[in-house]
Order: structure tokens, then sequence, then C-alpha cells
């Protein structure tokens, strides 16, 4: 009779527990678009956050979707210099979901402020300038998620090594945590995997530092972007990747990554950043995304996800640099399982 007593506690502490979890998710999702009480109502999400750098104020761009008062997802472009578009495809996966996710474009950016002082371009002021953007949005260790893609990588894991305390979990997309490593994987790797004769003419036109011209464009998108930036043919590109392209500041990528998409060369200021030997220092779930096909090492890429303390890797096996775009069957439910593991308190490591 005691046994069966106890049996019966168990069962219905269960029975309500799982109630108040789906109770708890149904309020989300009933609650994920009112934009009532929020003092972005009126401009559909959007906020231009003031911020502070060494030669003065200037705005950033920033546009939340959703509420979720337990997930919030502040998303770290590529470039540098690039947009929030290169995240567009999130659209169609994310609110399903029920996640709060915060389009940024960072300094420099089209839908920012875009000051042309170059000293304004450095890892350091712009991790300082996601610590002005976080606090401006009330995110912290509760609900703080930063996700961060190519540079965006290198931001969060910089942001990480920083401000770790502020966050609920890391994802570094499609980001080698080793200048030097990314350079010599592409000039060993990559480079050798296209045609003998293009890689020959695109090599010359580097070394002429032609990078302008209108032929050595035309070989990276036929043989190197179509295959390791975004596995379409470029006519069939989605037009937010377009649009994103578009709009990237030559100044600000040229100043940090250099003119190459070889490597990051020449007198990029990001030539000689390496961070490997602090990685082990990250305590927070972190969940490194690598692909088959990327313009970074896959394998580098699961190693990073092993040397945090508490690490898992997704590997998207059809994916690019961009697969949030061509191997999105392998990346979103991957990203959105980290999301909710970390949400639950389910997260394993890999």
């Amino acid at each position: 009779m005691k046994i069966r007593t106890i049996v019966s506690s168990l069962l219905l502490i269960i029975l309500f527990s799982g109630c108040k979890e789906s109770k708890t998710e149904d309020t989300t999702k009933a609650n994920y678009l009112d934009y009532s009480k929020s003092d972005d109502q009126a401009t559909g999400g959007i906020k231009m956050i003031p911020i502070t750098t060494p030669i003065g104020k200037f705005n950033v761009w920033t546009k939340r979707v959703g509420n979720n008062p337990k997930i919030k997802v502040l998303l770290l472009h590529g470039g540098p210099g690039g947009t929030h578009e290169f995240f567009e495809s999130f659209d169609g996966y994310f609110p399903n979901e029920s996640i709060e996710y915060i389009y940024y474009d960072q300094l420099g950016s089209y839908y920012s402020d875009q000051p042309t002082d170059n000293s304004l371009w450095t890892i350091d002021r712009f991790v300082d300038e996601v610590e002005q953007v976080r606090k401006a949005l009330k995110l912290d260790n509760s609900n703080f998620y930063l996700m961060g893609q190519s540079w965006g990588g290198i931001l969060a894991m910089e942001y990480a090594l920083k401000y770790q305390k502020n966050l609920k979990g890391l994802v570094i997309a499609n980001m080698m945590a080793s200048a030097p490593a990314y350079n010599k994987y592409a000039e060993d790797v990559l480079g050798p995997m296209l045609p003998k004769e293009v890689f020959a003419q695109i090599k010359e036109f580097e070394a002429k530092k032609d990078y302008t011209n209108p032929k050595y464009m035309e070989l990276l998108y036929k043989y190197y972007y179509s295959e390791h930036i975004l596995r379409k043919p470029v006519e069939q590109w989605p037009e937010s990747i377009n649009r994103a392209f578009k709009h990237l500041n030559p100044d600000v990528y040229v100043f940090m990554q250099g003119p190459s998409e070889f490597g990051i060369t020449g007198d990029a200021t990001l030539k000689d950043w390496d961070i490997t030997s602090k990685l082990k220092t990250l305590t927070i779930p972190t969940l490194v995304i690598g692909a088959k096909y990327d313009t970074m090492d896959p394998k580098h890429m699961e190693w990073i996800s092993k040397e945090v303390q508490n690490g898992r890797f997704l590997y998207c096996p059809n994916g690019s640099h961009c697969s949030q775009y061509d191997d999105q069957e392998h990346y979103f439910p991957g990203v959105i399982s980290f999301l909710k593991d970390v949400d639950s308190g389910n997260f394993k490591k890999s």
C-alpha cells in the first residue's frame, strides 16, 4: 500500500510538472508576436541604439523579432562591414519555435552610422559596442545567447572571453579561432581544389593586387563562391544574400579582412589574430557550427567544440560558409535543439 502511494505521488508530480512546462510554452507562443507592451511597438521592433566610442557617439541599428523572456539571440553578422541580411533565412525557422532573435548592424554597416575613421575598426572597440548593445536591450545571463557567423564568430568569441558572465549560451558559426590557421587552410586546401589554370589566374591577379578586375571577380564567383560561400549557382542565390553583398562596406572589410578571399592577408588588422590558447577558459554552453564545403576547416571547428569546457559540434554535410542557406535541414534543427536544451537545463556537450 505504501509503495502504491509513493508511485501515485511520483506520477502526479511528473504529470503536473509536464503541464506546467507546457503551459509556459503555450504562454510564450501566445505572446510571441505581441508588441503592445514594448517601447518599440511603433517601429516594429526597430531600435537605433546610441553607443559611445573613443571619437564620439553614434547609432547602431537593431530589430527585435518576437518575445521570449528566456531565449533572446543577438545575431552578429559577418564581414567585417556586412549586415544582418545574411541572417534573414532565420525568419523561416525561429518564429515557429518562439525563439526571440535580434538583428543588429554593427557600427560601419549599412543600416547603422558609417563613420570613416579607421581607428574604430578594432576587435576591442567592437566588443565594447556589443556590451553597450546588450545593456541597452536589457539582456542578461538568464536569457542572452550570442550567435556570430564568420567575422561575427570572431566577435562572439572575443566577447565571450571578456564577458561570458553575461551569457546563457554562445554559438560560433563558420569561423576558426586562428587567422593563420585559416590562411593555411585556404592556401593549402581550398586553393588547390580549384582547376589549376583557374587558381593560377586568381593568384596572378592577387600578386598584381588587381582585386577590382572584373575577370578576377568572375573567377571567384564562378569557381569559389558558388562552391565554398553558398553552394548554388550565383544566379540562384537568395535575394537577401545578394542584398547583403551589395550593402557590404568595403572600407571596413578591406581594413580588417584584406582584399583577398584566400585568407586574411596584406595589411589587414586581423591577419595575426589567434585565440586558440584561450578557448579552454570558456565555460558557458557553446555550439560550434562547421560545414563540409566551408571556407573554414570543419575539423578545426570540431576541435573548438572540444577545447571549450561545454561545447557541442554541429556538422553541416551539405553546407558551405552560408550553411544557414545551403544546408538548412541540418543547420536549423541543430541550432534550435541547442537553444532549447540550454534553456531546459538538458544541455550535454559532445
